[in-house]
């Protein structure tokens, strides 16, 4: 297993949702002069759909070489004319795993590309956890969802254009059987600012469990505080103890998870570990506003991740993911402010006494969905259990 690798001399910006986000994508993408990678687990044909696609064609126009993957599941909706406007404008269209039925459980189909990363020019890049896909959707809740995103400049970015450019290539091959050769671009590692700063990905060869060991690191040698926001929280026994480690040490733990029911297994699974973190002190929020689909963290007010990665076997165990891993108490803090902020205006705390007195058949709905997930993940091949991390 690779460890991280990090680099000082980058400037990263903390991006709120799709209101601060898409602008940013769209003006990267408009001031990009020889190339643009978009790679994205979602992308609808709406609002933020059509103003992303729009500034990719606008750049195939100027003659810039676009890249877009997006998932074969997560994107198996868009419209096969949108595709086809996007393809016919010059910009180079392909899915990751193409997924001809949502009712086939093959090993294979459930190894998904869930990065959402972007880089222009090899001179501005950008990971987190935004779908291409407006914040607030029909019969939703009508504020946004709850997510973040970075934009990167400096030696990073070396990195994450590598990592595009890889996984770009692959797909290409497989699908096309030839190599989709682009002109290698001369990356700058000049330096953009004072944040240090490594990649964190999830794939299945070196990378496996880089993003969860910069976890289970960060907690291991937290003393004042860790704080985790995430949409899909279902960690290993591994994770869990790390957690429990950490709030025995003396330092607050603190989880903001989703309150609102997106998607009914993954939400009743993680409640059935709600016992034993707040048995072992560990505080947990749910967040009511919207849905929370961020995937970031806080340790001890200096170390912070965004990406992509849920605490779920899937994300874990399956899918590509990319985080970047931040270590400077600026930017930490910024992120810190926001997630309290959300933990003190948007959400409701679960105590133990309330945990405890919840009825007998939610309860029972928490543990059938935990085991659930796992009796799904044996029957795909994939055993959910902690693997050794080197």
């Amino acid at each position: 297993m690779a460890r991280l690798d990090f680099v000082p001399g980058n400037r990263l910006t903390l991006l709120r949702n799709g209101a601060e986000f898409f602008p940013a994508l769209e003006a990267a993408i408009d001031g990009a002069a020889r190339e643009v990678y978009l790679q994205t687990y979602i992308f609808r044909a709406d609002r933020a759909g059509l103003r992303i696609a729009e500034a990719l064609k606008r750049a195939a126009g100027r003659g810039v070489e676009v890249c877009l993957l997006i998932d074969g599941f997560g994107s198996s909706e868009l419209p096969e004319e949108f595709a086809d406007g996007l393809r016919k404008a010059g910009v180079r269209l392909l899915y990751f795993r193409p997924d001809p039925s949502r009712w086939q459980l093959k090993r294979n189909r459930l190894r998904r590309m869930h990065r959402k990363v972007a880089v222009a020019d090899g001179r501005l890049a950008f990971v987190g956890g935004i779908n291409i896909e407006d914040d607030i959707q029909p019969g939703g809740p009508p504020a946004p969802r709850f997510d973040f995103a970075v934009a990167v400049e400096g030696p990073l970015v070396s990195a994450i254009h590598h990592m595009a450019r890889r996984l770009w290539g692959l797909v290409a091959w497989s699908q096309l059987r030839r190599r989709q050769a682009l002109p290698a671009l001369p990356l700058s590692t000049a330096r953009a600012g004072e944040h240090r700063a490594a990649l964190a990905r999830r794939d299945n060869l070196r990378h496996r469990h880089d993003i969860e060991r910069a976890y289970l690191d960060a907690i291991a040698a937290a003393r004042g505080e860790v704080l985790i926001a995430n949409a899909y929280f279902l960690p290993g026994r591994r994770f869990r103890r790390a957690l429990v480690d950490a709030r025995q040490r003396g330092a607050r733990v603190v989880l903001l998870l989703q309150g609102r029911i997106e998607y009914v297994l993954q939400h009743y699974a993680t409640r059935a570990l709600y016992g034993s973190l707040l048995g072992a002190g560990v505080e947990i929020y749910e967040y009511q506003k919207s849905y929370l689909h961020a995937k970031v963290a806080c340790v001890d007010k200096r170390w912070a991740t965004v990406g992509s990665s849920n605490f779920d076997p899937f994300s874990l165990l399956l899918a590509r993911e990319a985080n970047v891993v931040v270590e400077h108490e600026g930017f930490a803090g910024e992120l810190r402010d926001s997630l309290l902020r959300a933990i003190q205006d948007d959400s409701v705390a679960v105590h133990g006494e309330r945990w405890r007195d919840e009825p007998l058949i939610d309860r029972a709905l928490s543990w059938l969905a935990y085991g659930a997930v796992r009796w799904f993940m044996g029957v795909a091949g994939y055993g959910y259990h902690d693997e050794p991390l080197g």
